[in-house]
Order: structure tokens, then sequence, then C-alpha cells
């Protein structure tokens, strides 16, 4: 199974439109949440169902705002993560994908890409296409499954859509750090 996994498009859809045109074989289209009505507008442009969770910013704020999505792998969790508080880290998503008997999970709502593994869980954060918190131009995810394996790709916007204009970075970790660092 081949999924277009997404996230945090606030209201912007046009470089999702754009990506999924140019991506050939899409078994599903995943949306992890912020905005719902985003997913509406998604569908209704590209003539196919967009599997989706609600964000903080569309009104959840309980443990039910999920879904599990049965693969030939395994089951994956689907969240948007701020109730398990994904922007401090990992552990509560961690028991959470456990707890619901998931081999993976996807979730968004920190604006920023991630593809790990930890203990036979595997994490996947698409990052956001509209509002990176990155530097960079946005990103999305690809996952693969098959009953062997689960794999998947972050791909940032710029690297399949525009060409760079200079090899200088934006962004990252030291930026980062400096940015949220109470130093004033």
């Amino acid at each position: 199974m081949k999924l277009f996994v997404i996230s945090d498009t606030h209201g912007k859809i046009n470089k999702v439109l754009e990506v999924y045109r140019r991506l050939t074989d899409i078994d599903m289209i995943i949306h992890l949440g912020d905005v719902e009505q985003d997913v509406r507008r998604i569908s209704e442009a590209i003539g196919r169902e967009v599997v989706s969770v609600k964000g903080n910013n569309d009104g959840s704020y309980t443990h039910d705002d999920y879904k599990i999505l049965e693969t030939e792998f395994g089951n994956i969790y689907l969240t948007h993560g701020h109730i398990q508080q994904v922007k401090f880290d990992l552990q509560k998503l961690y028991y959470r994908t456990q707890e619901l008997s998931c081999k993976a999970v996807l979730f968004g709502h920190t604006h920023i890409p991630v593809f790990t593994e930890s203990e036979g869980v595997y994490f996947v954060n698409p990052g956001s296409l509209t509002l990176p918190s990155d530097g960079t131009a946005g990103s999305y995810a690809i996952v693969h499954t098959s009953k062997e394996e689960f794999t998947a790709s972050i791909i940032y916007y710029n690297q399949s859509f525009q060409k760079p204009s200079s090899n200088k970075r934006t962004g990252g970790f030291l930026r980062n750090l400096l940015n949220k660092s109470d130093r004033l």
C-alpha cells in the first residue's frame, strides 16, 4: 500500500494539490489534522476520499479523536498528536500506540517532519507543506506498507518542485535552539 501523508495545511491546499497531481499509484491520502475543512476541499479537488483525523485547530481535545488504519503490515495509529504532547517528546505517543496494538503511528502538530523507529514502533510526522517550522519550503511523507515491511520517506517540497536558489541552509537545529531559548 502506498500512502500520501500530509498534516497541518491550515487553510492552504495549493501545494498539496500540486504534489498530489505529480504522484503515481497512491492508494490512500491521509490528512493528520489542522484544518478539517481542508480535507473536504482536497477531496473535492482531486475526486477521491481523504482519510483524516481532527487536530487542535479543529476543536479536538479528547483521546477519542484518532483512527486505526488496518494494513497488511499491521495496524497504524492516526492522530494529530497534540493530546500526546508530541512537541515535548514521543513517550506518550509511544505508549498510546502500544495500548492500541499498533505497529506504527502517523501524527502531525509539530510542523516538523520525523521518521524514526523505537522499540519496534515506527513514528512518521510528515511536517507541513504550507506552514513548516523547520526552515524549509514544506514537506510530506510517502509511506509504503507490505506484509513484510513498513517504510517511509520524508519529501521536501523544494527538492521536488523548485530549483534551490543557493546552498545556504535556513533553519536547522542550532537556529531552532536559539529561537526557543530563554536568552533574552
